[in-house]
C-alpha cells in the first residue's frame, strides 16, 4: 500500500499478505454483513503514531504522563458519539462489541444474575449467552426466539418469557434478524418485570445514526456496539448508557476488564463518527437499506426462500433446503468465483452451524464502493448461477471473470498502489 515501503523492505511475508488481501478486496464482491470498507482518513488514524501512546485511564485521569493528545482525541470522540446517538454518555475505549457487552454486565450483575436473550440459533450473538462465551459460562441465560410461522419475533412471546423467568437484563439485538427490533415494546418489558435493557445495535448503528431504523438509545439503561459494520469504522465498540450509570460503565471497561486503550482505533472511531456525522452518510444507510431490500427480492424471485420473507435492514439469510445445498458448500462455490457471504443458520436449522442450511448477506461493503439496485440484481443472478450449476466448472471461471469485471467498475482505494 501506499506509505509501505518500510513494512515491504522489512518484512516482506506480511507486506505480501497484506497486499494479498488488498487484491482480494478489489476484486471480490464482499456480501458479509459485518463487514464494510472504511474510508481512506479511517485507515489513516489507525495506522497513525497514536499506536505509540499507553493511555490507561480516562482524559484528564490518566496513569501515564504524556496524555494531552490523546486527551483531546479521546473526547472528541466522545463528544461525537454522543451527538450521532443523541446519548448522555459514551464510552469509546472497548476492543470490541464484544468487551463492550462484558462492560455492560459487570457494571450491574452479579455471577449467575438471569438474563433474557435472543437464541443463537434463531439469530442471538456468541456474548449474549453461547456456552463457551463468558456471558454462557458466567450468567444463567434464558432465551426467546423467532416464531415458526412468521420467523420473526413475537414481542407478546417475549413478554410471556420475561414475566415468568424475571430476568435481571434483557437483551434486545441480534446478530442475524433481518427486521426491525421494537426497542420500545422490549423497555416496557424490561420495566414490567424490573430488569435492565440492553440493546445490542452493533449490526444496525449506521443505520440507527442515519435515522433509517429505530434508535434504541431513548428507550434502553445501555447500549452496546460495533463501529465496522454499517457504521463504517474501524474494528471496535462502544458504549451508550443513561447518565446515572456512567461511574459504574468506566470502572468496568478499565481497569475492570481492559488495560490502556488503543488510540489509533479510538482515533479512527472519532473520525468514523464525525463521517456519520454528514449528510452524504445518511444517502448511504438508506441505499444500504435499497440495496439489501431489492437483493433478496432478486434472490427470492430466482426461487431462493428468504427467511421471514424480506429484510428492513443491511442484511437477510436464505434457507437452501430447496435447493439441495448447506450453507458451508454453498459459500465455498460462492469464494471460489470471488462472492463472500457466512454460511449461517436459519431459524429452526435441523444442521450444526459448521455445515447450516443457510447463507447470511449484506450490503454494507458493496454499498460502500458505490453498487446500487442495478448491480443487486446483477449480483443475485451471479449467484443463482454458480447456485444452481455447483458442478459447472468452466461455468464459474466465466462468471469469476464477470465478478472481476463489475468489482473494476467500482474500484476500491484507487490511491493505494503496491510498493515495487
Amino acid at each position: 500500500m501506499s506509505g509501505m515501503k518500510p513494512l515491504a523492505d522489512s518484512d516482506p511475508a506480511v507486506y505480501m499478505a497484506a497486499m494479498a488481501e488488498l487484491a482480494r478486496q478489489r476484486t471480490q464482491i464482499e456480501l458479509i454483513a459485518s463487514e464494510n470498507v472504511v474510508s481512506r482518513a479511517v485507515l489513516a488514524a489507525a495506522g497513525s503514531v497514536l499506536t505509540n501512546k499507553y493511555a490507561e485511564g480516562y482524559p484528564g485521569a490518566r496513569y501515564y504522563s504524556g496524555c494531552k493528545a490523546v486527551d483531546d482525541i479521546e473526547n472528541l470522540a466522545v463528544q461525537r458519539c454522543k451527538r450521532l446517538f443523541g446519548a448522555d454518555y459514551a464510552n469509546v475505549q472497548p476492543h470490541s462489541g464484544t468487551q463492550a457487552n462484558m462492560a455492560i454486565f459487570f457494571s450491574v450483575l452479579e455471577a449467575g444474575s438471569k438474563i433474557l436473550a435472543m437464541d443463537l440459533a434463531h439469530g442471538g450473538h456468541l456474548s449474549h449467552g453461547h456456552p463457551l462465551n463468558f456471558s454462557g459460562r458466567k450468567y444463567h441465560i434464558v432465551t426467546y426466539g423467532v416464531e415458526p410461522d412468521t420467523e420473526l419475533i413475537d414481542m407478546d412471546r417475549v413478554r410471556d418469557i420475561a414475566l415468568r423467568e424475571r430476568p435481571q437484563m434483557i437483551i434486545a439485538g441480534a446478530s442475524a434478524y433481518s427486521r426491525t427490533l421494537d426497542f420500545e415494546a422490549f423497555a416496557d418489558i424490561a420495566r414490567e418485570v424490573g430488569a435492565y435493557l440492553l440493546a445490542d445495535m452493533a449490526h444496525i448503528a449506521g443505520l440507527v445514526a442515519a435515522g433509517v431504523h429505530p434508535s434504541p438509545v431513548p428507550h434502553a439503561d445501555f447500549v452496546s456496539s460495533t463501529t465496522h459494520k454499517t457504521l463504517r469504522g474501524p474494528r471496535g465498540g462502544f458504549i451508550l448508557a443513561k447518565k446515572e450509570h456512567a461511574k459504574a460503565i468506566n470502572r468496568a471497561v478499565f481497569p475492570g476488564i481492559q488495560g490502556g486503550p488503543l488510540m489509533h482505533v479510538i482515533a479512527a472511531k472519532a473520525v468514523a463518527f464525525r463521517e456519520a456525522l454528514q449528510p452524504s452518510f445518511k444517502e448511504y444507510a438508506r441505499q444500504v437499506v435499497a440495496n439489501s431490500k431489492k437483493l433478496a427480492a432478486e434472490l427470492a424471485e430466482r426461487g431462493y426462500r428468504v427467511v421471514s420473507g424480506g429484510t428492513d435492514n443491511h442484511q437477510f439469510s436464505v434457507d437452501l433446503r430447496a435447493k439441495n445445498l448447506t450453507g458451508r458448500d454453498a459459500s465455498n462455490l460462492l469464494e471460489s468465483v470471488g462472492i463472500t457471504v457466512n454460511k449461517n443458520l436459519i431459524p429452526f436449522d435441523d444442521k450444526p452451524p459448521q455445515i447450516a442450511s443457510g447463507l447470511r448477506l449484506g450490503t454494507p461493503a458493496i454499498t460502500a464502493r458505490g453498487m446500487k439496485e442495478p448491480e443487486m440484481e446483477m449480483i443475485a443472478d451471479l449467484i443463482d448461477r454458480v447456485l444452481s450449476e455447483p458442478t459447472a466448472a468452466k461455468k464459474h471461471l466465466m462468471i469469476r471473470a464477470e465478478v472481476a469485471e463489475l468489482c473494476a467498475r467500482f474500484p476500491l482505494y484507487k490511491d493505494i498502489e503496491v510498493e515495487k
